[in-house]
């Protein structure tokens, strides 16, 4: 995990469930008001979106022309960056 005063980025890419789960699980317990999570996956993570709504947190999901998944999470929707 690396983090600034912004973004806490994970990069889960090439790690095998539960990992990915467990980190942004992780992540966003470690949010602040004003961050963001930036998270790097191979696949779309499907589970994490209800545990993130019944967390209060918003997020938003992009596809990467590599085929990647990046998924930004806050816990208030003008902390994601557009």
């Amino acid at each position: 995990m690396i983090s600034n005063d912004k973004t806490i980025t994970v990069d889960a890419r090439n790690l095998e469930p539960p990992e990915p789960m467990d980190r942004a699980l992780a992540a966003a317990g470690l949010l602040r008001d004003g961050q963001h999570v930036r998270m790097l996956l191979h696949r779309e993570p499907f589970p994490l979106y209800s545990i993130l709504a019944t967390m209060g947190l918003s997020y938003r999901t992009q596809l990467t022309p590599e085929g990647d998944f990046v998924i930004l999470f806050a816990h208030a929707p003008e902390d994601l960056p557009t």
